[in-house]
Order: structure tokens, then sequence, then C-alpha cells
């Protein structure tokens, strides 16, 4: 994308490059989204940035009235299979906060001037910056949506001292951490004192269309008892699954949203968190919203598949039909290999429990190291050995072309399942329905492909789609 594009978008404000990069204006010294409603700035004020931590870098505040901060992701970092890829991946995990650079580069196989150098050549910030990011925006959002004291916000957003939150806090947003709470005090909800035990509320962004009632239909059919539910009527539903994250437990409900049509230029999920530790509020969204696929770019992959003639009446049909992921891989995996009543049959033996239940919601998932131990033998045994003992990994930096080397090998596991893991567990949005010819053109949404085709399969009766 040229500057000569990119301009044009902030000028007409196109929502539809939101996340896909930055505007900072010199004379103001503010970064903002493509779509902010404030007045054009003149194009020779302007410079861009592939990412809110690179303008930061820069020294520039984000924007009050646009919260730059609260886009969607970049759809590119799940397409592409580089290392900037997986390292952007990790990092939205929360690896730096937990591992430090050294185990981000450890993850990735480089060394961390290598992973440092690349990533300041390509989004214009390193490791280090990019995480300071993302604590940044983590410690907005428990201000503006709990009571808790600054001083618990500042360690639960991944600061290592109280000065280092203020001083990120005032650089960032050009505002010290009280008055960040004051403007929600003064807006539509103010902090709650409760919001821990009732949980953290959060509006997660997506760009584009977004075919809800599509992603809660296949929710519905996996739902494992115990560890999932959904309740409500089609249109109105509410998702709840319990999530095992790297400091304790949590517990997500995510409500089913209209089917927006393809002209609406983005929207969000409202969403309710619970968690026993407040450190894992980053990783618990960005596993949420790999669920969801909510950092896809609907408009790129709409417009490559429209042109098949095959999938275009699914594809005016069905505009922001999204290619789900997993909040948990590695149960991805288990579930996928043994179906849905095997699963509840694991959390029933093996699942851990909550130290409370919410509602029907009872259990963690097993840990594929607990599998492993107490059902040793057959496919199940191979595959969560495999993943215990870190032979396959299925994390957010996981090299995919190596990830499925290693399940093809695994005895036990058909070709259908290695697809639904890759596509899933792996979050890969390229991954072509096994046998038959697939159409070059529908590179590099494939997986995509497939759920429309399981959407016309579904609508007609007939059941020659793969899974």
């Amino acid at each position: 994308m040229d500057e000569e594009t990119r301009y044009e978008a902030v000028r007409s404000r196109d929502a539809r490059f939101d996340g896909e990069f930055f505007f900072a204006v010199e004379t103001t010294g503010i970064y903002c989204r493509p779509s902010c409603p404030a007045v054009t700035p003149k194009r020779r004020n302007v410079r861009y940035y592939t990412t809110a931590a690179a303008a930061q870098r820069s020294g520039f505040r984000a924007c009050r009235r646009c919260r730059p901060d609260a886009v969607p992701g970049s759809a590119e970092w799940n397409v592409r299979a580089d290392v900037v890829a997986r390292a952007m991946r990790l990092i939205g995990d929360g690896v730096v906060d937990r591992e430090g650079v050294g185990g981000l580069a450890a993850r990735l196989g480089y060394s961390t001037r290598q992973v440092q150098r690349q990533l300041t050549a390509e989004v214009g910030a390193g490791p280090v910056a990019l995480a300071r990011a993302q604590r940044a925006h983590t410690a907005r959002v428990l201000l503006q949506t709990t009571g808790l004291p600054v001083t618990e916000i500042a360690f639960a957003a991944g600061f290592a001292s109280v000065r280092q939150f203020n001083d990120t806090v005032r650089a960032v947003y050009a505002s010290t951490p009280s008055a960040l709470r004051a403007t929600a005090a003064r807006g539509s909800g103010a902090p709650r004192e409760d919001a821990p035990a009732a949980g953290i509320p959060l509006r997660l962004a997506h760009r584009g269309p977004y075919r809800s009632t599509a992603v809660f239909d296949l929710l519905a059919r996996e739902t494992v008892e115990g560890v999932e539910d959904l309740t409500g009527t089609r249109g109105r539903r509410t998702y709840r699954r319990t999530l095992r994250l790297p400091y304790g437990t949590g517990v997500v409900a995510v409500d089913e949203s209209p089917d927006s049509p393809a002209s609406r230029p983005g929207g969000w999920l409202d969403t309710r968190l619970h968690l026993t530790d407040l450190r894992d509020l980053t990783t618990a969204v960005q596993r949420v919203r790999r669920l969801f696929d909510l950092d896809a770019d609907p408009y790129a992959v709409d417009e490559r598949l429209a042109a098949d003639p095959r999938l275009a009446p699914s594809v005016a049909a069905r505009p922001g039909l999204r290619s789900p992921g997993a909040a948990d891989p590695d149960e991805l995996a288990v579930r996928a290999l043994v179906g849905r009543a095997a699963a509840e049959r694991l959390v029933r033996r093996y699942g851990k429990a909550l130290d409370a239940p919410h509602g029907t919601l009872t259990h963690v998932f097993p840990e594929p190291a607990v599998l492993a131990e107490a059902e040793p033998d057959g496919p199940l045994g191979t595959l969560t050995a495999a993943l215990a003992d870190g032979t396959l990994r299925l994390d957010a930096g996981a090299d995919r072309d190596a990830a499925a080397a290693t399940l093809r090998a695994l005895p036990g596991l058909d070709v259908h399942t290695v697809a639904v893991i890759r596509t899933r567990a792996l979050g890969d949005p390229d991954v072509a329905p096994p046998g038959g010819t697939v159409p070059e053109a529908w590179r590099p949404w494939r997986s995509y492909a497939v759920r429309h085709l399981r959407a016309m399969e579904q609508e007609t009766g007939h059941g020659s789609a793969p899974r």
C-alpha cells in the first residue's frame, strides 16, 4: 500500500483499514486509526506506521477520539507464516511479558538480536516496544472498566513497577491513570468496585461484516458439557467457556450480534471476562479473538472468493463469513481426534475443576500431560504425549508446516483430522480441503472457501463438502 492509497483511506475515513496501518500528525503529536472522525490533516503533516507501537516509539500519543489502540489486529500476521508474523502472534499472546525477549526468541528458534532486527525493520518497533503498547492498552481497559486500585492495575497489566506504569500511560495517552479513570466515570459507565467478581466488560472489535450466526451455530454443534455452554435463542445467544491461562483460569461470555451487511465497516462482540488472575487479561482477549476470527480481513477474503462462480452466490449471501479458530489449540487437537462425546468423557474423568462453578461450567479441559499419563495407548496417547513433551507445538507462534508434518507422522490421525487441526488450532487461513482439485484462485483463503462449501452443503442437504 503506497502513501497515496493510505492518504485516500484517511481522507475518506475508511474503516476497512483500521488496524492495517496507523497515521500520525506531526503538528499535533497524535496518532490515529484511518477512520478517525477528526478533521483530515494536510498530507505533508502525515506519517504512516504499521503498528501502534511504532507510532508510540516515534513519540506520538494515542488519539482520545478514535482510540487507535482498540482496533482489530492486522490480518497479515495470521496469513503469513514467517518469523515476524509468528513473533507478532506470540507477543499478542503475552509471551514477552511472561518470558521476556529471550523467551520469545527461544520459541522462534532465533537469537534475540535477530528477532529485534527483523521486527524493527518490518513493523517499526521491537518486541519490548510492541509489548509495552499492549500493556498500555490493557491498563486503559482496566482503568476504565474496573474499580481496582491503580497499583493492582499496574501489575495486572504486566508493568514491572508503578513508576513504569505511570510513565507509559502519560507517554501513550498524554494523561495520568487517574485522569483516564475520571474520563470513564464521566461517560456512560463508571468503573465498578465489584468488577473482578462481575467480570470485565469488553467490546472486541472486528472489521467489516461479520456472520455471527454461522460462528455461533458451529460452536453450538461442538459444545462440550462442563467446559462450554450456549444459551438463548438464535440471533440472541450467549456462548460461554472456561479458559486455561498462564496464571490461572478464566470464564468468558460472548454475546451473539446480528449478522451485519456487506456495507458495514466494522463492529464488535460484547464480551465479559472472569479471571482468577488479572495478569491473564491480554492473553485471554487474544485467545477469544482467535476463536471468533476477529482479526480477519473480510474485504480481501470476499473479493478473492467471489471471483469463483462456484462460491460467488455464497459470498454474496454470507458476506464476512469467518473461519473460527480455537481458544485452546491443544484442546482443539484432542477434540478433533476423539469427537464430542469422548471429549465430554475426558472432561468428567480428568478435567480440572474450577474453584467455583459458573452455572453449568465446572471444569477446564484436561491438559495434554494429564491425558498422556491417564490414557497413554492409541492415537489419543500418542497425540497428547507429543503435545506434552513439545514434539508437537500448536501455540500462537508455532511453525504451521512443521506442526502439520508432525501431525501427519502420528499414527491414527487421518488427513481430515490434520486439516481441521491446522485450520482451527493453528489458525491457518489457507488450508485446502483434503482430496479433489482445489482452485489456486482461492489462495490464501482456502479455509474460508471450505466454510462456504460447508454452508452451501447445509443449505442444500448434500454431503459432498469437506469437513
